[in-house]
């Protein structure tokens, strides 16, 4: 049985423990989950250093969100011999604790927030793994002090009153990532963040994820746009048909040959200013 408890990380936003004095944030051995009848992860091994920037990169349907899952415990591998998996350097989490450390910004979370809950709101329920405040919810002025600060380094204090179905996809997301910070977590953890984004928006976002990268937080970006690979990132996952195709450094992994091979279609590759595009 999980209790509703809520423990929280002392460390200052943006200002995580030395990546060095840190478990890894995730060490896979062999790990296989079942989506349903298929495998959506299979035989994967795979370990993340904590403060590391790293891009999981692959087409729609090959298992990226599934990894994210795996790491926030909504999914659950399957139990065989010569297979394990630990996050920051545990088997077992009580996982509110364990997403207290990890900041979660995906499409799932966004659109279980079009409601009238507003974007103060939406921050604090990040001290609850909520999307909003419920009636049981007593956020202390602490909270609400930290809830505003958070709004505040994203730069949308003016969004703390606005409901979430009356933003823009660029606030609403700005607003999820204020959520992800609120309570310091180790590790930001971006599913997909581009989607539904409008070309101002997108390089909003890119400009956000650098400075986060920038100041010393870990950085796990889910994609299926290279364009989003931020120059902070130094490494790629290339993931196809739920198993690992290349994992390296970012100029050796992002070529043609290799990702060409994994969408399935001949592709182009360029490079300006540090950030690398598909034609």
């Amino acid at each position: 049985m999980i209790r509703e408890e809520v423990k929280f990380n002392n460390m200052p936003t943006g200002h995580p423990p030395p990546a060095a004095k840190q478990p890894p944030l995730l060490a896979l051995n062999r790990v296989t989950v079942m989506r349903g009848e298929r495998a959506a992860l299979e035989d994967v091994t795979l370990r993340i250093a904590a403060g590391e920037h790293v891009c999981i990169l692959g087409p729609n349907g090959c298992g990226k969100s599934t990894l994210i899952k795996t790491i926030t415990r909504e999914c659950y591998p399957l139990a065989r011999e010569g297979s394990s998996i630990a996050i920051l350097g545990k088997e077992l989490w009580n996982i509110f604790e364990l997403r207290s450390l990890l900041g979660i910004v995906s499409p799932d979370l966004l659109a279980s927030c079009t409601t009238d809950a507003t974007g103060r709101d939406v921050v604090l329920s990040g001290f609850f793994s909520s999307t909003r405040i419920f009636p049981h919810h007593h956020p202390s002025t602490e909270l609400l002090e930290r809830a505003t600060g958070a709004l505040t380094r994203l730069g949308i204090s003016h969004l703390a009153e606005r409901p979430v179905a009356q933003m823009s996809s660029g606030e609403a997301k700005r607003t999820l990532i204020a959520r992800a910070l609120v309570h310091g977590p180790q590790t930001l953890l971006f599913d997909e963040p581009g989607n539904a984004l409008d070309i101002e928006a997108q390089v909003k976002l890119r400009e956000t994820m650098r400075e986060l990268a920038q100041s010393g937080m870990g950085i796990l970006l889910v994609t299926h746009h290279v364009s989003e690979i931020i120059p902070e990132i130094e490494r790629v996952v290339l993931l196809r048909r739920g198993r690992i195709l290349a994992d390296g450094a970012k100029q050796e992994v992002l070529n043609e040959e290799k990702l060409s091979m994994l969408f399935g279609v001949r592709v182009q590759l360029g490079q300006h200013d540090g950030y690398f595009h598909l034609y």
